[in-house]
């Protein structure tokens, strides 16, 4: 496994890993413990994405492009696309 985002907190890891978990890529999200042991103020950075060393490739592709705003929360799927029309 392999670190491939760093969040800004707990709240923004599960975001970016429930999007990867939407296109196939199993993430995992660590850092929660941290977090609790720092006390009632959230630390920043604390978060972390780990995802398999196979969907390494994809998943660092699929982060960039929600980094640069290039990106939904969703894969394409056609059977949203046919409900929007």
């Amino acid at each position: 496994m392999k670190i491939i985002y760093k969040a800004n907190d707990i709240l923004e890891a599960h975001i970016v890993a429930g999007m990867l978990q939407s296109y196939g890529i199993e993430a995992h999200v660590g850092g929660h413990y941290l977090q609790g042991a720092a006390g009632d103020v959230a630390p920043l950075g604390i978060a972390n994405i780990l995802v398999q060393d196979d969907d390494i490739e994809q998943a660092e592709r699929i982060v960039s492009q929600y980094q640069n705003g290039e990106t939904s929360s969703e894969p394409d799927d056609p059977l949203l696309a046919s409900e929007s029309s």
